[in-house]
């Protein structure tokens, strides 16, 4: 799944049993749908991201997803991943996911900065994505 997401271009890779899935947009878009649309590919699922903020470990969290390996992961993020017991490697850890211009902090990690929990992340992320819409 590492070497995938390191050769494919993608942005993510989900392996849950025989089913194997390669995402390609750009932040929490991928997770978010999925978490929506088809939460059993999560469930249970190995997942090799390449940049996971607090906003994508909580949807990883709350899809249920039993491994993780991110390229570059946000302490808050990973501090997170711990708190739920769910296994996590990564290449680099950093203080901050920052957005694309690289100006600031993400606009999803933003958000999530005080939340304690997954399930706090989520309404949050809800209301990000409707506004990108």
């Amino acid at each position: 799944m590492i070497e995938l997401l390191q050769s494919s271009g993608c942005s993510c890779v989900i392996r849950n049993g025989e089913t194997l899935r390669l995402c390609h947009q750009r932040g929490v878009k991928d997770l978010h749908e999925l978490l929506h649309n088809e939460p059993e590919l999560l469930r249970g699922a190995s997942l090799a991201d390449k940049v996971v903020g607090k906003g994508a470990a909580a949807l990883m969290i709350a899809g249920g997803v039993r491994y993780i390996y991110a390229a570059v992961i946000s302490h808050k993020a990973y501090t997170l991943i711990q708190q739920y017991g769910i296994e996590c490697e990564f290449g680099l850890l950093v203080e901050h996911i920052i957005n694309r211009a690289g100006t600031d902090i993400c606009p999803v990690e933003k958000l999530c900065t005080q939340c304690a929990t997954a399930e706090e992340c989520l309404p949050l992320i809800d209301e990000f994505i409707k506004g990108l819409k």
